[in-house]
């Protein structure tokens, strides 16, 4: 009997976390007209976390078109992402780029601004970004904002989250 409690314990204790960690990014704030709201991923058919950030997407209203492919570097050379804005998916929404675990609600902060870029970028998989949530692990991390010569600046900086 103890150790059913101690079990149902951690795994009380467990959901706490796996929740609270999910639910940074699922409140969202920035309304967006549902015609743009179309959005064409390219992912690895082996990458977990992409499959992950895909539901953080739907679950803001997006309308995803899942692309899997073997060779998601093709995107990458096609659309012109270099390696310091490089991560492991691309996406194309209403003529912008999103690489990598770029918050649904700066996608739509976007769109909404439509600001003169290329895109958007969260280089890298940082662990706490929407999809490669870790418990209560967050680590700091930047959304950077590049035009069509690479050149990055930052977006929204997400150091306490």
């Amino acid at each position: 009997m103890k150790k059913i409690v101690i079990a149902l314990s951690i795994i009380y204790v467990v959901g706490i976390n796996v929740s609270y960690a999910q639910s940074v990014w699922d409140k969202p704030v920035v309304a967006v007209d549902d015609k743009s709201m179309d959005i064409v991923v390219y992912r690895s058919p082996t990458c977990g976390c992409c499959s992950k950030w895909l539901a953080h997407l739907k679950k803001h209203g997006f309308n995803v078109q899942d692309n899997v492919l073997e060779d998601v570097q093709s995107i990458k050379d096609k659309y012109a992402i270099n390696r310091q804005l490089a991560s492991c998916h691309t996406a194309i929404i209403d003529g912008y780029i999103v690489e990598g675990h770029v918050p649904a609600n700066d996608i739509k902060a976007m769109l909404q601004a439509k600001p003169d870029i290329k895109g958007l970028s969260v280089p890298g998989m940082v662990v706490g970004t929407p999809g490669m949530e870790m418990g209560n692990k967050h680590a700091p991390f930047k959304v950077v904002a590049f035009d069509k010569d690479g050149q990055a600046k930052v977006y929204k900086a997400y150091d306490k989250y």
